[in-house]
């Protein structure tokens, strides 16, 4: 994958060169019908998602709760904590996602591994991070965001 495109979402934004083509050396791009689950609540979070393209439904006991959209990034913190997912994520138009697994993950150097939940963290204290598990709609990554994982 082109680092350049992975840089170009936020959470990825402030790697440095090295650290974006290495990262997206391991990154798998995805496209996803309209319909397709792409989380499922309950499930243990082994991946984290990115959206390049599309949008998505978050729904917590059949509930929407958000709406997501390119630059959304889907259980960064259930990844990093080993928590299970806290709704479902639904593609609601085709999708071009970019997955890393908790595999990918381990790979990384434990210097980008930091510096990817030193991001994690100040998005979720400016509250984009994990826009999946809020009461109320949202839609984006400009809304206010809860400190729960995916």
């Amino acid at each position: 994958m082109d680092p350049d495109r992975l840089t170009a979402i936020p959470i990825f934004s402030e790697l440095s060169a090295q650290e974006a083509r290495r990262l997206s050396a391991f990154a798998v791009e995805s496209s996803v019908p309209e319909g397709s689950v792409l989380i499922r609540e309950g499930d243990f979070a082994t991946k984290l998602i990115a959206i390049e393209e599309g949008t998505a439904e978050v729904r917590s006991g059949g509930v929407r709760i958000a709406s997501l959209g390119p630059g959304d990034v889907i259980g960064e913190m259930g990844l990093l904590e080993g928590r299970r997912r806290m709704a479902d994520v639904i593609a609601t138009s085709p999708m071009l996602l970019i997955e890393l697994t908790h595999w990918e993950l381990r790979r990384m150097s434990d210097q980008t591994v930091t510096r990817l939940r030193a991001m994690i963290e100040r998005r979720r204290r400016a509250g984009v991070a994990d826009l999946t598990d809020a009461p109320g709609e949202r839609s984006g990554s400009d809304r206010a965001a809860p400190d729960k994982p995916v």
